[in-house]
Parts: C-alpha cells; sequence; structure tokens
C-alpha cells in the first residue's frame, strides 16, 4: 500500500503541469476575452484617477509616490496587453497553451493593479505641510477679571456648534485684538478642536486682491492665486481651496465694512464643514451685517482702571491729591489705550500742578475731535506733552504710512495722528484726481499693491515736502513738474525700471531713496540737486554711477551699487562731507581707491570693495580714532604672499568685524564685541590659548563656510598643558556656526563656566560635529564628587537650534543640565545621533514647575520619542510644548 500511495503521488506531480497546459490551451480563447474586459475595467480606474489627480493637483503639491508608481504600471501593462493580442492572431504563439498561459498571467496582474487603486485614500496627491496656523505675541491681559471673562465667553462660542460667525466689538483701544491674540495661541495649543488657524489684519481700507493674498498666504496658495487678475476667478480658486479645509478657524481683526464672503472667496462656515469665522469690529453694525452673534468688548471696571494707571505711572503719587488722581483716572474712560497713554504721559511727575494741568486737559474737548471716539481726545494730550517738536513732527511723519508697511503702531494712534495733521497729510492707495491735491499739504504717501500705473497729472503743491512712493510700476515725467519745494522722495517697490527726468530739477531735494525697486535701471542727471544730504540706491538694479555725483559737495549719505568698473578717480574726495558710504560687494561690483576713501575726514562708516591689498593697508594707516565697525573682505583674492603685499593690523579700537574670504587671517582685540568670519578657505581654527588677553568684550560670533575649521582654539606646541584665558566668552551671547564640515566640538571645557551669558546657540550643518561641550577626557583629573554634581549651564540660553548635523550625539555630559527658565525655542531637525536633551525645570514643593508658556520646541516626533531623559516626567511635561516635524 505504501508503494502504491508512492506511485499515485508521483502521478499527481507529473499530471498537474500537464493539467494545466491542456486548461491553458482549452480556454485560451476565453482568457483573452476576460484580460480585454479586465484591461477595458483596469483603463476606466485610470481615467477616474488621474480626473480627479487634475483637480487636486494644484502648485505646491505632486502625486503621491504610490500613484505615480501606479500609473506607470498601467502604461506599461496596456502597452503589453495589444502586442500579446497582435502577436496571438500571427500565430507568432506557436501553441494555444504558452498563450492561454501567458493571458492568465496578465490577468492576475490587471487584477492586482485594479485592487492597489482602492487603497489610495481619499487625496491622490500630496504637498508642503498646511500651516496650523502662527503663535502671535502678546502681552498680558489688561484688566484681568474683565478681560479673561471676554475671553471665555469667545472660548465658549467657538466650541458651541450653534454658532459659526462670531462678531467681537467695542470701542477703539479696548483690547480686542489683544484677546484675539491670546484666542489665537490657544487654538494652536487645542490641536483635538481645530486643524488650523488663519489670522488676517483687515484694516480701515478694505481690499478685496489684499484679503485674498492674505489668506492664500496661510494656504500656501500665493503664487497660484498671482496668476490671475480677475477679483472673481481669484474668489474661485481661494473657495477651492478653503473649501476642502475641514475645521480651521479664520480671524478677521479689525473689520471696519462688512462685505460678502463669496466675493472673497470664504465658504460659508457650516457645522458640516466645522469652520468658524471670528472678526473684531469697533461698530456693532459691521457685526450685524457678517450675520455674527455678538459679544461685547466691555470697559475696565473701576478698580482696573485705578490698579493699571499706577501700574503704568511707576511712581509714588501718595503726594498728589487723591481726587486728581481718581479725576485723572475718571477722565480715561475705562480704555486700556488711554489709561497707559495718558499715564506714559505722567510717568515720574511729582509736580502736583502738572496733574492739576493734565486734568483740566483732560476734561476740556480738543477742539476739532468732539465728535470723535473719546480715546482721540486722551491721545492728543499726551501729544501735546511731547516737550520736543521734533519728536511731535517725527511722530506725524511716520504716522502717516500706511498701517500695514513700515511702521507697526496701534491704529488709533495713526488715524489720530492723521486727524491732527489734518489737510497737511495725505495718505491714499490710489492716486488722487489733480484737482484734489490740495495747495496747503505737506506731506503725501500713495500706496499701490497691484503695481499700477501712474495717471499723468501735475498737481500744484508748493508746500509739498515729503512723498512716498509704493508699489507703481511707472511715474510720469509729467507728475514732479510742480513740485520743486520737495525735499524727501522715497519710492519703494514695484517693477519700476526707470525714474522720470524731471527729478532732475528737483534743487530742494535733501534725501532720495529708492528701495526694493529691483528692476530699476535707470536714474537721471543728478547734478543739479546740491542740496541732497541722503542718496541711497543700493536695493535696486542700477549698474552706472549717476551723472552728476560729483556735484553733490553736501552729501552725507551715500548707498549705491555699481557693476565692473572702479569708481571715477576724483569724484569722492568732492563728497567732503559724507559720514555713511555702503557700495555693494559683490565679485563684480564697484571698486574704490585706498587714498581717495582716506581723504574723506568726516567717514563713520564705510562698506565697499578695495582695488587691491595696498589700498586696503592705506585706508587701515589712515585710521586712528576712525570707525569701530569693519569687514574685511577678500573674495577671490590669492595669499598676500603672493602678491608681495602684507595685510595691516587693524586699529586698536575696533568693535566689529566681519572677514569674507580671506587667508588665515586673525584680527582680535580686547574691545572687539563682534566678529564673523566667512568662506576663508585656509582657517583651521579661530581662537588661541595663547592670546595675551581674554575675549572678554565679545558678544557675538559667526563662523560660516570654514571647511577646513579643526577646533575653535588652537594649542600651542609650547604649552603642554593649555587652559583658555580667565574670562574668556564672560559676555558671549550670541555663538553660530555654519556649514563647517570638519569640527568635531565647540567649546572645550574649561570655557564651559564663562557661557553665562550665553542666550543663542546655532548650530546648521556641521557634518561631522559631534559634541556641543567636549566631555573631559581621559588624561583629565576630575574630581570623583565633582563628576557626580549636576551642574546647571546656560543660565541664560533663549535659542537653542541645532540644524542637519548628522554625528552630533550629546549637547553636553550627563553632569550638566539647562534650565528651561529662559527659554524660548529649541529646534532640533535632522540630527538622528542625538540620544539627550540635558533640559530640568525648577521643583516646586517637590513637583516639576511648569515650562515657560513662550517655550517652543520643533522637532522629529521619532527623534523626540527616542531621546533618553533622565526624569521621564520631563518628557510628558515639556511634550505640551513640542511641534513635530514629519
Amino acid at each position: 500500500m505504501e508503494i502504491l500511495g508512492s506511485f499515485l503521488e508521483l502521478g499527481k506531480i507529473i499530471l498537474a503541469p500537464i493539467i494545466e497546459y491542456y486548461n491553458h490551451y482549452r480556454g485560451a480563447d476565453e482568457h483573452l476575452k476576460n484580460l480585454k474586459r479586465k484591461r477595458d475595467d483596469l483603463e476606466c480606474k485610470k481615467s477616474d484617477i488621474e480626473l480627479e489627480m487634475r483637480t487636486e493637483l494644484v502648485p505646491g503639491k505632486k502625486p503621491k509616490r504610490e500613484v505615480k508608481s501606479w500609473l506607470q504600471k498601467v502604461e506599461t501593462i496596456n502597452e503589453e496587453i495589444p502586442k500579446i493580442e497582435q502577436e496571438a492572431i500571427r500565430g507568432k504563439y506557436l501553441s494555444r497553451m504558452h498563450f492561454g498561459r501567458v493571458a492568465c498571467e496578465k490577468i492576475l496582474e490587471v487584477t492586482e493593479l485594479i485592487d492597489q487603486s482602492c487603497g489610495f485614500g481619499d487625496c491622490l496627491v500630496i504637498g508642503p505641510p498646511v500651516r496650523n496656523g502662527d503663535e502671535l505675541p502678546t502681552r498680558a491681559l489688561v484688566g484681568e477679571s474683565t478681560a479673561k471673562r471676554t475671553l471665555e465667553k469667545i472660548w465658549e462660542h467657538l466650541l458651541d456648534e450653534d454658532f459659526r460667525i462670531i462678531g467681537v466689538y467695542g470701542m477703539g483701544g479696548i483690547g480686542k485684538t489683544t484677546v484675539m491674540k491670546e484666542i489665537n495661541n490657544c487654538l494652536l495649543k487645542e490641536r483635538d478642536e481645530f486643524n488650523c488657524v488663519i489670522w488676517v489684519t483687515v484694516s480701515k481700507a478694505f481690499n478685496v486682491i489684499k484679503l485674498q493674498n492674505d489668506i492664500a498666504c496661510h494656504l500656501n496658495l500665493e503664487n497660484e492665486l498671482s496668476k490671475f487678475k480677475d477679483e472673481t476667478t481669484r474668489a474661485g480658486t481661494l473657495y477651492a481651496e478653503l473649501k476642502k479645509r475641514k475645521r480651521y478657524v479664520l480671524i478677521l481683526d479689525d473689520m471696519w465694512q462688512a462685505f460678502p464672503l463669496e466675493i472673497v472667496g470664504i465658504p460659508e462656515p457650516t457645522s458640516a464643514n466645522g469652520c468658524k469665522l471670528v472678526l473684531t469690529t469697533r461698530d456693532v453694525n459691521v457685526c450685524n451685517g457678517m450675520n455674527c452673534v455678538n459679544i461685547k468688548m466691555e470697559l475696565l471696571s473701576i478698580k482696573e482702571s485705578s490698579d493699571l494707571f499706577l501700574k503704568t505711572v511707576g511712581c509714588d503719587v501718595s503726594n498728589i491729591p487723591k481726587d486728581v488722581v481718581e479725576g485723572v483716572v475718571k477722565e480715561c474712560a475705562h480704555l486700556p489705550l488711554a489709561i497707559i497713554t495718558v499715564a506714559g504721559s505722567l510717568k515720574n511727575v511729582v509736580d502736583i500742578s502738572e496733574w492739576r494741568n493734565t486734568l483740566n486737559e483732560l476734561k476740556t474737548p480738543v477742539k476739532g475731535l468732539e465728535h470723535v471716539d473719546v480715546v482721540f481726545q486722551k491721545l492728543q494730550l499726551s501729544y501735546k506733552r511731547l516737550n520736543d517738536k521734533k519728536l511731535q513732527q517725527g511722530g506725524s511723519h511716520d504716522e502717516f504710512i500706511e498701517k500695514e508697511y513700515f511702521v507697526k503702531m496701534h491704529d488709533l494712534i495713526r488715524d489720530m495722528a492723521l486727524q491732527i495733521a489734518g489737510p497737511k497729510f495725505m495718505v491714499s492707495e490710489d492716486v488722487p484726481d489733480e484737482e484734489e491735491w490740495g495747495k496747503d499739504v505737506e506731506k503725501v504717501s500713495l500706496l499701490s499693491d497691484r503695481e499700477s500705473e501712474f495717471p499723468y497729472i501735475s498737481p500744484k503743491c508748493p508746500k509739498l515736502s515729503t512723498l512716498l512712493l509704493l508699489g507703481y510700476a511707472t511715474i510720469p515725467d509729467s507728475f514732479f513738474v510742480h513740485l520743486h519745494g520737495l525735499k524727501v522722495l522715497h519710492v519703494f517697490g514695484g517693477r519700476i525700471k526707470s525714474l522720470p527726468n524731471s527729478i532732475s530739477d528737483l534743487e530742494n531735494l535733501t534725501s532720495l531713496r529708492v528701495y526694493r525697486c529691483f528692476d530699476l535701471k535707470r536714474v537721471p542727471s543728478l547734478a543739479k540737486l546740491t542740496a541732497l544730504r541722503s542718496l541711497d540706491l543700493l536695493e535696486s538694479a542700477t549698474k552706472e554711477i549717476p551723472h552728476g555725483l560729483e556735484k553733490l559737495i553736501n552729501l552725507r549719505y551715500l548707498s549705491l551699487r555699481a557693476y565692473n568698473q572702479e569708481m571715477p578717480p576724483g569724484i569722492l574726495p568732492k563728497l567732503s562731507q559724507l559720514q555713511v558710504l555702503k557700495l555693494n560687494c559683490g565679485s563684480n561690483s564697484l571698486t574704490v581707491n585706498g587714498e581717495e576713501i582716506v581723504r574723506l575726514k568726516k567717514l563713520d562708516l564705510f562698506k565697499g570693495k578695495f582695488c587691491g591689498l595696498n589700498d586696503f593697508n592705506t585706508y587701515l594707516e589712515s585710521l586712528e580714532g576712525g570707525p569701530s565697525h569693519y569687514v574685511y573682505c577678500a573674495r577671490k583674492t590669492k595669499p598676500a604672499s603672493e602678491l608681495g603685499e602684507t595685510v595691516k593690523l587693524l586699529p586698536k579700537d575696533v568693535q566689529a568685524l566681519a572677514i569674507f574670504g580671506g587667508q588665515n587671517l586673525r584680527f582680535f582685540y580686547k574691545c572687539m564685541k563682534s566678529v564673523c568670519i566667512r568662506e576663508c578657505e585656509e582657517i583651521e581654527d579661530v581662537f588661541s590659548y595663547s592670546f595675551t588677553f581674554p575675549l572678554q568684550s565679545l558678544e557675538i560670533v559667526q563662523l560660516v563656510k570654514l571647511d577646513k575649521l579643526l577646533v575653535l582654539f588652537r594649542e600651542e606646541k609650547v604649552t603642554p598643558a593649555p587652559m583658555v584665558p580667565p574670562s574668556t566668552f564672560s559676555r558671549l551671547k550670541e555663538f553660530t556656526i555654519c556649514e563647517c564640515p570638519n569640527i568635531r566640538q565647540l567649546f572645550a571645557l574649561g570655557v564651559l563656566l564663562n557661557l553665562a551669558n550665553l542666550e543663542q546657540i546655532t548650530v546648521f550643518r556641521c557634518l561631522q560635529l559631534e559634541e556641543i561641550i567636549a566631555r573631559p577626557k581621559a588624561s583629565d583629573e576630575v574630581d570623583e564628587e565633582e563628576a557626580k554634581e549636576i551642574v546647571e549651564i546656560f543660565p541664560r540660553l533663549r535659542r537653542l537650534t541645532l540644524v542637519i548635523s548628522p554625528e552630533l550625539n550629546t549637547i553636553c555630559s550627563s553632569s550638566n543640565v539647562i534650565l528651561c527658565d529662559s527659554l524660548d525655542s529649541i529646534e532640533i531637525e535632522e540630527c538622528p545621533k542625538l540620544k539627550r536633551l540635558p533640559l530640568s525645570l525648577r521643583r516646586i514643593n517637590g513637583q516639576l514647575s511648569s515650562p515657560p508658556s513662550s517655550l517652543q520646541i520643533k522637532i522629529e516626533k521619532e527623534r523626540w520619542e527616542l531621546l533618553e531623559w533622565d526624569n521621564h516626567d520631563m518628557k510628558m511635561v515639556l511634550e505640551p510644548c513640542c511641534e513635530f516635524l514629519f
């Protein structure tokens, strides 16, 4: 029986392939039909996926790798199947059995591809990480109980599914923005409630395009949106992207008018999408127009007003009559901004008569401001209390700039400045018609965020002294014809390619500045502008030295860009009043003669490129008592020994020095506060143990792209046991090292205790770096008791950044910890060998204290989980501060 069983098993083995070949032979035609049907199913699936992917594939996103691979496999099999069919028809296959087998194998491949397509999930593309939102800087809430009640009410409404659009309204200066910043930061911490927070400041001059741009910026959609100029098309693009998002909060701060959400492209917040819209405004009618549930921002209580006032005044007011103090507080109308402003104007004032005068002024309505917010009148008082007229005028000069550009301030203060200035100031987003330019206007700011072309007008404004033009593509020649009183002309941004010729006749001009006009290539003759004291053309595309530069004998400030030429001889000595000279320092930049620079006796600051080392040395020899900040740039020069020249030492009083691209040069002096060494090919070390003086004045050290750097301190052979000079780095605040591939250790143990004032450490792409603080060597004598003692290091450290340092395995030894008291930011990225984060928190009643509220830790999730901790509780306490990088 056993023999028979063996024969049966052998028969099965022999017959199995024969049966399989027979089935392929008999079912070959059927297999081919099945293959065609499966191929059609696969083609339908491919068409659906490609259509869905085209819908999702907006700029900044790309197909998932698995989807891309799947499509390539489908293309390959679609090319193979027709060949199988054609070859079968031609009889290329010698047997139907072989053909049937090939068809079955392809059917299995096609079926597997169809099954794979079902596992792609809801999204076929990936993009850059979606911004969850930005934590906003804020101050402590003023009026703890009142502000806290409002904050809690807003929070409750946000979590309530019945409320989708929330309006927070109240008087200007009452604290709406401050409360909403707190809400914004709380939402970022409560990730379970909402996916992301989008904060946009709308402001008085409502502009659909700008609002769309600001929202798009948070969605990584600005490039796509910039393709369209039409508001409706842009709204559709924004709407499509926002509709994909779920559970976001959109905060629109400082709204002045209601608008339909659809004209911007904001989907209606619903329970289905889980989104919320919160806006702040002074006018409850704006809330009503947006169909909000309204929350009123209440005024401070009497006690809160008094406490805030006394805290801001900051001095003993016991000698001031109580009724006067209370009267001043009362006149501030319980408004935080008014209280802070008025109290600030009385800071350290002990004269009773001055307090009484302030109270009387507060009670007297300000002429011209009777019908505006009450806080305006209180701000006006502080403005009048500025003793220096120049401060008053300077404030007005700055405040009239558009709120979102350059000058950051409370909108009420800006509005007050414009109200006080009246017809003398004009601020507009569009160029007013010629008849709207008043003859008394003195200062004008015109802003275009659409790179508009200037209309052909020629305003007659004899008193106009200051003109700021922001974002215009052209300025017509006619515009300046009647503006001969102009003293300050600043042109910002925009794609303007040339300044009009009529500028050449503005003989009273004292300041001409072109800022971020990277298309500007032509400047007219400046020969007649002899009153000019400041000329700034550095951030432009100009390549030639302006015509008539040598005539500007009153210039104090000159910032210039030119290429491939030497400054023509004789020009600089004629500019004898120059105090600041800045020239571009690129490889093809303008070069200057050392002897001519020496003749500028009033020069305080010089940035530029000399013709050669001889010119540099000539300049250095003249600098006794000269500037204290230097940049030494020797990019692409031969070694000094080959040139037959030597580099002179800098003056002993140098405080700040940057060395770019030189050889093995060292300039260090007792009073030096800042040093930057960049792209110096031969440098292997920076400091020396043999220095005769400690580097105790240094506050900033920056080391960038030093390919051969091995150590910070050079060990002299003549010194058997090198010691760091006492007090070295004792005032060091910032230490940065970037792209130094060969250094393995930063700070020696001997210098560790001197780093008590270090606030910032930045390490970027140091590929061989292993240690921030060197561990004790085997040869070092270490006391056993001292080794066990935990030592707190870097007590003032605020920022620690460690990025792309693959060999970094330790920050410091296990006996050292960094207290979190001062820390604001930790960023660790692509440091796969780092095992320990030596952080510590103080203990209160045996419990770990909370970390600082400002602390943010950015780190890969995997790296965080692999870190080793001296105390596991530390990890749990710090984890809420983490923003994980994936």
